[in-house]
This record gives C-alpha cells, structure tokens and sequence, in this order.
C-alpha cells in the first residue's frame, strides 16, 4: 500500500488486505478514501477487482476519484437500467448499450495479470443478465476487402436491438443509403461508414456525428449488441413457448404478438428470461478469484432495493391489473437476499465502512475519517471563509500532514487557489494526478481536479474539497460543446427539408452522398434546383447553407444560375439599408448619455462568485461578461438575457446586483408576481449573506410597517437592493441613488408599468430577464436597439428530458409519483379540462394515498391560485394537479417529473 500519502496498516495487514482470499471490513474509510485504498489494492493483486456502489451517482463520483489514484488503470463500467423494476419501458438505449459492452469485455476474458476494476451497482448485481454464450456468440467482423452482404447486416442489427435512423447520431443507430452504411457501435467513440462497392467492403470511416465528416481510415470493424433481448427464430420461439408455460394463452397481449412477429416492444426486457434457456448473473463472467469490494451502506441499498422489487411486482399481481400487465416472478429476473449473500460467500470480498467499528479478526481500521467542513463559518457574517480555510490548512501543515484542495473542475480549481492566495497561501501548484501529488514535497500547499462531497483526513493526509469550504456544490465537469450559430450539421436535416444556399437561393436536400472525386471518396449534401438541376456541396462547406424559416408548401425552387434569387438578395439588402440608418440614429442618442463606469471591485467580487454553487455554462459566463462590460463602458445599459428556466439568469442578474451595490448604489428587481417576487427575495437574501449589502423586500403580501420601513430605507440610502412586484415602481417609492432596474419575466408587466420602466431607462442601468420575450422586445434586441445575450446551453448536469407515451396505467403512475416523492421531489398532474380535475382527484386519493396534492385551475381567484402555487413552492405538497395553468418563470429544481392526462387532447 502507498506509504507516504496515509497511514497504512502494518506490512501483514497491507499483505492481507490485498491477498486474504476471505473477508475482510475495511472501518474508517470515507468516501474518497475509500478510491485511494481500493487503487492500491487493484495494482498489488493484478487481474480483475470489482466494485459495487451503492447507487448510479456514487458509481460516477467514485469512477472520478478511482481515475485520479490509478489513472492507469482500465476501469469497466456497468450500470444498473434506468428504469424501475416491472416498468413499462425498458433501459434507455445508452445504458443498454453501455452494459452490453461491459458483458461483451467481460465474456472475452480480461489479462490476469494486468490491473483492471469493474465498478457496478448493487441494483445491477442483483439482476439476471443473459447467458455468457449468447454474448459470446452475438459479435460481428468486418474487414476492408470482405464480401459484406446487405441483407445480412441488417438482419444483425435487427436481431441486436439497432435502431434505423435518418441521420446516424447516438450508440445503436444505423442507416442505410444505396450502398453506404452508418453504424455507431455500442463499444465505439465515434460512428463508422461502411463503403460498399457490389458486396465488396472497399472502405470503412470513422466520422464525426456532429458534422458527419470523415475522420479517420479503419481497416476492420467489430459490432456488438446494444440490447440484451437478441431476437433471432430461437429466441422469438423460446419466448412463445415460456409465455404459454408462464401465463397461459396470450389472449391478445400485444407484447406477445409483436415478439412472436419478430417485432420489438418497449419494455420487453422485464420478460428476458423467456428469450433464453438460462439467465445469468454479473458475477458468472467474472474470473475465479476475482475480488469483490462492497461500497459503505451496500447492504441497506441491497434490501431497499429487493423491497422495492417486491412491491413491485406485488402491485402488478393483482388480479385486476394482470390484463394490462403480467408480470414474472421476481426470482427469475433478480437475485434473492439469500442467493446474493452465497455468491459473494465464496469470493474474495472486502467491505468499505466510513464508521469505526468493533475491532475482530476481519476488521482492518483504515485510520482515516472525514474532513473539516466549514459550516459554523458560512452561517457567521463576521467569519471570512477562506481566511478560516487557509489557517486550518497552515495548521495541518503544522501537523506533518500533505494538504491537497480538491476541486470538481479545473476552473473551479483555479478560483479556490485565486480565493486562498487572497489570503496568504500564494503559488498552490496543481497536481495533475495522485502519483504526481505524493512525489512533491508534503509541506507545499496542492490543489488536485478530485470530484469528492467532502474531504478526508489520515495521519499524514489531508483533503479539503470545495464542498467543505463552500457548502454544497452541484458543479460536474461538461464535456465542450461546439457553437452552432449556422447550420451545422447534416443530421439536422432530413431528406425533402427546404434549404438556403448563400448562392444559390432556394432548394431541396435529397440526402448525403459519397462521390469520388480525383481517386478519394468525398461526403456531399445533394440539392435540388429548379430545372432538374442538382448541386452537390461538400459536407465542409455546409455553413453555406441555412434552413428555409417559412412553410415549405407551394415554394417554388429556385435556378441555378438564375437572377431571381441575386434580385431578391438586393432587395432584402436595400431594406436592411433603411432599418440601418434608423438604428444608427437610435444608437447615437443613447451614445451621447454618460453614466459613472462601474468595475468589480477586486479579490471580493471572487468570492462572492465563488459561492455559485454550480458550474457555469460557457453561455452564462459571456452573458456575465456582457453585463460587467456594459457596466463599465460609462453608458446607460439596457441588455436583454433570453434563457429558458432553470438555465441560470438569475446568476448573472446577482452578480449585476453585487457590483451595483458594492459600488454604493441602488438596485431595484421587479417580478411580476408577488411568488416570483419572493422566490427572488429568497435567493438574493442567501447570497448576500454576510456581505454589507441590505436585501429588503416590497409587494403587498409585505406587512405595511415593513413596506413603510423599506421605502424609507431607499429613500435615505440606508438599504442597496429592493425585490418585490410593480409595487418597486409606485409613486411612494424613492430611491436616493438608483443605479440598476433588474426587470424579471417584463412580457407579464401592464402598460402602465411598461411606461414607467421606459421613464427609469434613459438614466439607470436596465437588465431584463426573459424565457420568452415578447415580439417587440425580441425585435428591438435583434435590431440592436436594445442589447441581447443568449443563455442556451443548459445546465452542466441536466440530464435530457424522457418522454413516455403509454395507455393509462395506474401502476407506472402510481410509480413515477412515489419515486418523486421518495427522492424528496415534486411532480406536476396536468390535465387538458377543468371537468377532468375531479376523476383524477378521486383517482389520487384511492390509488396513492402516500402523497399530499393540491389543486390549481384558471377558474380560481388570483390570490387563491397564487396560494395553491406558493404552498407547491415552499414544498407542502408533493402533487400540482392541475390545468395547463402553469406559473410561468418560477424555477423549481424538486419538480422532475410530470404526468400529462389525456395527452391526445393537448394542443401543440
């Protein structure tokens, strides 16, 4: 075991650690820790080490750590589906991919010798899996110079679950175009084009699924399944002759019929042990000897997660629900308590526990415990954070202990170390990976890229996190994502879309094509003109081209080499002319105001950035920028931010605030409703904690002697930042320096209000917030009369939305309520009638009595849907049901899932 970095047990017990062919409790190893013990434990034995989490996210965070102590280790990953046990749908078409290439890896045979880990979850060890031989046996070949039959190959991609796509974009997807074939194989980076000359493979290309061009030349190619239900004639008959032996004549179960068709049906893997003669589990593939390290808490997460089986399947037995679903037994697709406990009997096991526990002859104490965390600081106003952490660190120093700040990110790693040289620890280098950060001298002062919820201590180590110093930290590291500002990829378009040469003018994608050209095959877009004319434009070149904006009936394709098309250009050109010369006018009125320039102040404007819990979106970090530029150039500002909920506007609207008012001057934000108004009260309070900045707020859910005192406050100068609704622009209000006008959601202000923003505009700083700005609004930012900053990138970890279109089922609702519930969320109920609202109270009531709902509908007063809508916030219900009413701008992070009733009467 690493000797310098921790305090290691003696040499028997690091021996026995790594060797003892039993169990041993590993105590007094948090997480994070436990990463770097299980490094050293994979490299001393060689071979294959497995690891179970408890759960999907602390799979992710403990792969992040394990790659910073052994970043030369191959580390396998093998999720868990993501759907819920006896669902209606299946695992999504990434995971079922990634799990059949970790079985593929697996079933091939791994080097005995060289350290490689598995890393799975509890809920995935406790499944069946299909049997080693069919994985072994579901792999195809293809060389360059190979005969290649068409129809073979999709009767494979048939059989292993690819879909057909358009455009070739996501793992599991093929295409087929004459005699050229995309693929994106489930074990591969990137998708392949297969060149087919006859039934001669004559070339294979990787190519970018962005901009579908080449890449590079492979020699072969290797496909492998991305589903575990292989449908070939022995499967489909052995799934017809186990459904009849299960539950008797199918009697028109439409997941018999399409299966017996040789069709695919959502959610036919919760019936996977019908389509083999016997399942298996993960650890059939794993080599004799292999050891299994258990994550701290795996035993509760085993017997949750078996309690959830059961009352899964309990509620798909009943008798009055067997014709919407009928359901296997749960031992033929799941481990048993009793049978998970024997298989990991006879293996090498090791379990992590972050406790210390009573010593016996299988207990190793670790010797280490968890971190400081510094949550007496952020609650003390007199306290300064990185003051506090830069002495704990000297102290550990002190102590003989090597200090390591770990951060999620790289730039949030350069700002901790910006915030810490602020306060005397100057030159904290950067440790790229473990064996770099022990080789250094311990009593200099690192910061790693080390993705931990909290930080760990030994006797001769210590980590302090991000999250220990700043509290809660919902930052993850993003992958980087390419502008595309123009059309930029080819599978955005499909075959008959109308297109815009820059040109040529008007005409229509018939699809991608390779020519050759001068010897070497070239990917073009072919278009189609007027006349008959065709125009092949190279694939580099697309930004040439942009998507025709109107409706495509009745346009009439324009000629290549015709005057038309360069006709209307001019004339389109000769108008913008016009618009120009007013917008310049325009322009130079407001050039000619000046205001005080205002700059962040330095070193403070840091912190209080660095308090952010989240990572910024490259979009937000531009709109911030835009925002401290236009404060600085000595102009009025007046910048619209247009971003959807959730996506961060706020942000940049309290980082606008901060220099405002640590500046000396006033900031007033207005919402249009009193429950925006007070989410906003809320945030802005938080983050302005312990800074010398007064937060006060004005609506008319304000007592009047609070309403009287915050306006006399503004008036004398006594409080730098107001939130509340119009209530901010009434004539009783007075500031005595207004600096900046903070407008949220401005499409829902009255005329009256809009007139008197317009009066404020001419002489303070004007920053407007939008998900859907108004027309004139739009347009008046797009001519440049008013500035624009565009916020489209989501959120580093939103996850893509998944949307199921199934018949009413009361289990799958039943489900999706609970599961919100459970994990501490919220759910909307929407239905497209008023007169539905009633049946689906009752249904409520009687089929999910756990969870508390209200009801909000159009028909109600305002002030009583506004109730119905604050109480939803503030979190005393887990259910909205409700109309298609939905409180537009409120962010609400709890809610994640919504059930829409009768979604065939939902307009567009």
């Amino acid at each position: 075991m690493a000797a310098d970095g921790f305090r290691a047990p003696s040499a028997a017990e690091t021996r026995r650690i790594a060797q003892d062919p039993g169990r041993l409790d590993l105590v007094g190893a948090p997480e994070g820790f436990d990463a770097l013990v299980m490094a050293d434990i994979v490299k001393a034995r060689g071979g294959l080490s497995v690891f179970v989490a408890r759960d999907a996210s602390r799979l992710s965070a403990f792969i992040d750590a394990f790659g910073f102590f052994a970043s030369n280790v191959e580390v396998v990953r093998f999720p868990a589906w993501d759907c819920l046990p006896y669902d209606r749908i299946g695992p999504s078409a990434g995971v079922a991919a990634e799990r059949m290439t970790a079985l593929a890896r697996l079933a091939k045979g791994m080097d005995a010798k060289k350290p490689a880990l598995l890393v799975t979850t509890v809920p995935a060890l406790l499944q069946r899996v299909p049997p080693r031989s069919a994985v072994e046996g579901a792999a195809y070949s293809a060389t360059v110079g190979n005969v290649v039959e068409i129809a073979d190959l999709e009767r494979y991609f048939a059989i292993n679950g690819y879909q057909r796509a358009s455009t070739v974009s996501e793992r599991g997807e093929f295409a087929i175009r004459g005699g050229v074939i995309d693929v994106f194989p489930p074990n591969a980076d990137e998708p392949v084009r297969l060149d087919l000359f006859g039934d001669t493979l004559e070339s294979i290309r990787a190519f970018d699924p962005e901009t579908q061009r080449s890449t590079r030349q492979l020699k072969d190619i290797s496909l492998l399944p991305v589903s575990e239900a292989l449908l070939d004639k022995d499967a489909v008959s052995r799934f017809r002759r186990g459904y009849v032996e299960a539950f008797g004549a199918p009697g028109g179960d439409p997941l018999y019929d399409t299966v017996s068709e040789g069709g695919r049906r959502a959610g036919m893997e919760h019936w996977l042990p019908l389509f083999y003669p016997q399942m298996a589990s993960l650890l059939d593939y794993l080599p004799t000897g292999a050891l299994i390290a258990l994550d701290h808490l795996a035993d509760a997460a085993r017997d949750e997660r078996l309690a959830m089986i059961e009352d899964a399947y309990d509620a798909r037995a009943q008798a009055d629900r067997k014709v919407h679903y009928r359901p296997l037994e749960p031992t033929r697709l799941y481990m048993d308590a009793d049978e998970y406990r024997q298989a990991l009997a006879v293996r090498p096991t090791r379990r992590f526990s972050a406790f210390q526990e009573v010593e016996g002859e299988t207990v190793i104490d670790m010797g280490a415990r968890q971190g400081r965390a510094f949550t007496a600081e952020r609650q003390q106003d007199s306290v300064n954070l990185f003051e506090a952490a830069a002495d704990h660190a000297r102290r550990l120093t002190g102590e003989g202990k090597r200090v390591l700040f770990a951060s999620w990110t790289d730039g949030s790693s350069d700002r901790l170390g910006a915030m810490l040289a602020d306060h005397g620890l100057k030159n904290i280098s950067l440790a790229p990976y473990w064996d770099a950060a022990r080789s250094a001298d311990p009593k200099i002062f690192q910061r790693v890229v080390l993705p931990l919820e909290s930080g760990f201590e030994t006797d001769k180590l210590a980590v302090i996190s991000e999250t220990d110093i700043l509290g809660d930290r919902l930052a993850r590291p993003r992958r980087r994502r390419r502008a595309t500002n123009f059309l930029a990829e080819a599978s955005s378009l499909t075959p008959g879309d109308l297109v815009v040469h820059i040109d040529h003018g008007i005409g229509r994608y018939e699809g991608l094509k390779t020519l050759d050209v001068q010897g070497a095959p070239h990917d073009c877009l072919e278009l189609q003109y007027g006349g008959e004319a065709k125009l092949y434009l190279p694939v580099e070149n697309i930004d040439l081209l942009t998507r025709y904006g109107s409706d495509g009936e009745g346009v009439q394709l324009d000629r290549l080499g015709g005057a038309a098309w360069q006709a209307r250009k001019a004339k389109a050109k000769e108008r913008l002319r016009e618009m120009a010369i007013g917008l310049i006018r325009i322009a130079a009125e407001r050039a000619t105001k000046d205001t005080d320039a205002i700059v962040p102040p330095s070193g403070v404007f840091d912190e209080f950035c660095a308090r952010f819990p989240y990572e910024e979106t490259e979009d937000q970090l531009n709109a911030i920028g835009d925002v401290l530029e236009d404060l600085g150039a000595g102009k009025p500002m007046d910048r619209l931010i247009c971003g959807d909920v959730g996506f961060g506007k706020t942000e940049v609207a309290l980082r606008a605030a901060f220099v405002v008012a640590m500046s000396g001057q006033q900031v007033a934000v207005v919402a249009p409703t009193t429950l925006l108004a007070r989410q906003h009260y809320k945030t802005f309070s938080e983050r302005f904690q312990g800074w010398p900045v007064k937060v006060r707020r004005l609506s008319r859910l304000v007592p009047a002697k609070e309403a009287a005192e915050t306006r006399a406050a503004l008036a004398n100068g006594e409080v730098e930042i107001v939130v509340g609704t119009h209530a901010v622009l009434s004539k009783q209000v007075g500031f005595a320096n207004l600096g900046l006008v903070i407008v949220d959601e401005e499409q829902h202000f009255g005329v009256k209000h809009k007139e008197k923003l317009k009066e404020l505009r001419a002489d303070v700083h004007m920053l407007t917030l939008t998900a859907t700005p108004i027309p004139r609004t739009l347009q008046m930012s797009l001519s440049g009369i008013r500035e624009m900053s565009i916020i489209a990138t989501p959120p580093v970890d939103r996850l893509a939305v998944r949307t199921y279109i199934t018949p009413f089922d009361p289990v799958v609702i039943r489900e999706a309520l609970l599961r919100e519930k459970y994990r501490g969320g919220q759910a909307y109920y929407v239905a497209p009638r008023i007169s539905d609202l009633p049946e689906l109270q009752k249904f409520l009531r009687e089929q999910v009595p756990e969870v508390k709902f209200v009801v909000g509908h159009g028909q109600m007063a305002p002030t009583q849907l506004e109730e119905v809508m604050s109480a939803f916030y503030e979190g005393q219900y887990d259910v909205l049901l409700s109309t298609t009413i939905v409180e537009s701008g409120l962010d609400i992070p709890t809610a994640n899932t919504m059930v829409l009733h009768r979604a065939d009467m939902f307009g567009l």
